[in-house]
């Protein structure tokens, strides 16, 4: 079948990103320590590991990390650490979704673009455990096939090897652009 001056473009299938989403959260822990705490001498996470699977609207990032408390006790006479492994789901929405991809090949991933990081650590009004507030973020994406359409040349590449294309843009108004500003994940 010949294309004619009619049929100038064509649909391929292609892998693309066909979804993005991105979250931030502030989450609580509570610990309990063998002994009842005084003060607070530090806190940290670590050993965080986490996947991404897709999930109704979104992707779930799930994962754990270690909370490490370093405590006085016995009136600021004594120091412990502990430790606690938390486990979570956290559900990041997809604000981007082609509505035409195949969404039998979605490969989703996950990128935490703030690991966990504890901000606060408090004695409890109980006296007996330890509040822990952790702030995190992730971006994630869903790459699967999904059809692009393309301008089909009908004398080949050749054709328009040398010309010059105008989209209506001039060069001159990005001249202020600043690409650290970008929003782009």
């Amino acid at each position: 079948m010949a294309i004619t001056d009619k049929h100038h473009c064509r649909e391929i299938i292609t892998k693309a990103v066909c979804g993005k989403g991105r979250k931030f959260s502030v989450v609580t822990h509570t610990v309990t320590p063998p002994h009842n705490p005084t003060s607070i001498l530090g806190a940290w996470i670590i050993n965080h590991q986490y996947e991404a699977v897709r999930a109704g609207d979104g992707i779930e990032v799930i994962g754990t990390y270690d909370i490490n408390i370093w405590y006085s006790y016995n009136n600021n006479s004594q120091t412990d650490v502990a430790k606690e492994t938390v486990s979570y789901v956290e559900l990041v929405p997809l604000s981007y979704v082609d509505p035409k991809h195949r969404s039998s090949t979605e490969e989703v991933s996950a990128e935490a673009t703030q690991e966990p990081n504890c901000v606060e650590a408090s004695v409890t009004s109980s006296g007996t455990s330890v509040a822990i507030r952790v702030e995190r973020e992730f971006a994630v994406e869903m790459i699967a096939e999904t059809k692009v359409c393309v301008r089909v040349c009908p004398n080949g590449c050749n054709d328009y090897a040398d010309k010059d294309y105008d989209f209506g843009v001039s060069t001159s108004e990005y001249d202020d652009f600043d690409p650290d500003l970008s929003d782009e994940v």
